[in-house]
């Protein structure tokens, strides 16, 4: 691989390529989740991903770690978990008679937030510090996270006791909220085969996989889908469609009677972040329409509140955006 001085975009696009063949090689039916991941890293954004327990959310993240140059850690979110267990805390030094700060697992560079909603609410608010400014406060002292720093949190939708709902001002800081569900047939029975390997590797163990990105490639990576050209028009339907949802009755009763609140402009900032990292994830120095129809669902899911009409008629986030896509026209 070439070295961070001398990786050009196209040398980048292979590396990221190559990157998503591996990941789609230990996890298995769920390429929608390994897009995501990718698009969230390009985007520099956190991710919220809900689905079913098993449903290989843990090996994704932890593969996505492995395979690049950077460092991971996994927190089980639990009832009685504290912010100091997130952020680390000061602890006594009796030989130097002074405190010194433990950081917590807050200062690594990836890290998995499972089931998020178990935690309570000052746990939930020493991670949105974290995530929306990138540093957390312990007592009098600031201290600055990783300069590569991405948080998945996961949901589990099955089991909503003992969950705390999060708040929407956190929910706002997940560039995108990612579905996923069960493998098909053909990807359960490459599960089964891979489960075999993996269950061989624990009696001859292998070397670790290579890290195929460093973090300044991925810095790299960043610019070069920042730069992704939009044109005037698309960049124009694409803030359209985060105004509808705040004047929905502009395109129907309907809409209006479903949406409660609209996404903040941070919505457009998000879908315009991540559908230049899905032009570029493609191959492309330019954005299409289908590059913002391919995140705009996970963009804005989590943004557009319903109102309470649209949930008694069983009315759905997708469903609410699909109609925007339909009503709102194209450039």
């Amino acid at each position: 691989m070439d070295t961070p001085h001398t990786a050009t975009p196209d040398r980048l696009q292979q590396a990221f390529v190559h990157l998503r063949e591996e990941l789609q090689r230990e996890v298995i039916g769920q390429p929608h989740l390994i897009d995501c991941l990718l698009i969230a890293l390009l985007a520099d954004g956190h991710l919220l991903v809900e689905g079913a327990p098993g449903l290989a959310k843990t090996t994704a993240v932890k593969a996505l770690a492995a395979r690049i140059e950077a460092d991971f850690h996994r927190v089980q979110f639990t009832p009685d978990l504290l912010p100091a267990d997130l952020t680390g805390t000061d602890v006594f030094r009796p030989q130097a008679g002074s405190f010194e700060f433990e950081r917590g697992p807050l200062f690594h560079n990836i890290v998995l937030a499972d089931e998020i909603n178990r935690a309570p609410a000052k746990v939930q608010s020493a991670l949105l510090e974290a995530m929306a400014e990138r540093q957390i406060t312990v007592g009098r002292s600031t201290w600055r996270l990783p300069d590569l720093f991405l948080v998945m949190a996961t949901q589990n939708p099955i089991e909503q006791e003992g969950t705390f709902a999060l708040p929407e001002a956190q929910l706002d800081r997940f560039v995108m909220h990612v579905t996923i569900g069960y493998p098909d047939a053909a990807s359960e029975l490459a599960i089964l085969k891979l489960a075999r390997e993996q269950a061989r590797r624990v009696l001859h163990p292998a070397a670790p996989p290579r890290a195929l990105l460093t973090q300044a490639d991925v810095f790299a990576a960043r610019d070069a889908a920042l730069a992704v050209h939009m044109a005037p028009a698309l960049e124009e339907y694409l803030a359209q469609l985060v105004l509808a949802t705040r004047d929905a009755g502009r395109y129907g009763q309907e809409l209006e009677r479903w949406i409660a609140w609209g996404a903040s402009p941070r919505a457009t900032i998000a879908l315009d972040r991540c559908s230049r990292a899905h032009a570029w994830l493609a191959g492309r120095d330019y954005a299409l329409p289908e590059d913002v129809h391919g995140v705009v669902h996970e963009v804005l899911r989590h943004r557009v509140l319903l109102s309470y009409e649209a949930e008694a008629e069983g009315v759905r986030s997708d469903q609410v955006i699909d109609r925007l896509l339909d009503l709102v026209p194209l450039p």
